[in-house]
């Protein structure tokens, strides 16, 4: 005997679960290393392309360098937003990241800051006056924004002589930290770390004007796990897009132009 055809109720509840087993069959997950300073905007992110696609991108934050070391013992991780352009360059001379997928996704500025209000003047006169026994600054060796630092302080003639105050984080996240505890008065730390929708957060900060330092231009490379991944693939083309570079210039970095 002939099972009748479903009704119109029945026709859609079908519908409905094999959409399900479609949307779950395609979301897959995408392991991303995310340069400490784009922790945050990288997060907002995450959310959005778990949205819009389905996929969904797990985060591990932290310094560039760290990372490049990881990679090349081996971390599955697929996806690299690095803090500077020669990390994501090296691994792909490495043979660690595939060619040709590298692009900026971000132009980084730095910026000298301070919980305090009024504590930083916006001229950053306040490193002349050497009114403070702490000064923040991440590590130069595995922090572009830290070596950014350093070049500022070098430019202005400062380095020597504050040297001997300096607080040094592992990374521009625990740079922040330190200023925001209180442990030292003041420090350069990424903008994007003080600064949503076009003004600051909290205390008081001079931003860098960028000709002090070499452009810290941020980009993002696949990773050799993620060669074949869809999510990989896809979070990439989505970091393009116009929802993420509002969220982006949001944070206050600059834009490279549009794809």
């Amino acid at each position: 005997m002939r099972k009748p055809f479903p009704g119109p109720l029945r026709l859609a509840a079908l519908v409905s679960i094999g959409a399900l087993f479609h949307g779950v069959a395609f979301a897959d997950e995408v392991s991303v290393a995310v340069a400490a300073n784009f922790g945050a905007p990288m997060q907002r992110i995450a959310a959005d392309f778990a949205r819009d696609t389905g996929h969904r991108a797990v985060l591990s934050v932290g310094a560039t360098g760290k990372f490049h070391a990881q990679i090349g013992n081996g971390a599955p991780f697929e996806l690299l937003l690095a803090a500077d352009d020669e990390t994501p360059a090296r691994l792909a001379a490495e043979g660690l990241a595939v060619a040709g997928s590298r692009f900026t996704y971000a132009i980084g500025r730095l910026v000298l800051w301070s919980a305090r209000p009024n504590f930083v003047d916006d001229q950053g006169a306040v490193l002349r006056l050497g009114r403070f026994e702490h000064l923040a600054i991440a590590n130069p060796k595995t922090a572009p924004y830290g070596a950014a630092a350093i070049e500022v302080l070098a430019g202005l003639g400062l380095l020597d002589a504050l040297r001997t105050k300096f607080v040094q984080g592992e990374n521009i996240a625990q740079t922040q930290q330190f200023v925001a505890s209180g442990n030292a008065e003041l420090g350069f730390v990424a903008l994007s770390q003080v600064w949503r929708d076009g003004a600051p957060v909290a205390g008081s900060a001079w931003i860098v004007p960028a000709a002090l330092h070499a452009p810290i231009r941020q980009d993002a490379v696949l990773l050799r796990p993620g060669r074949d991944k869809p999510a990989a693939q896809a979070l990439l083309a989505y970091l393009r897009g116009a929802k993420a570079r509002a969220v982006i210039a949001g944070f206050g970095y600059e834009l490279p132009p549009p794809p």
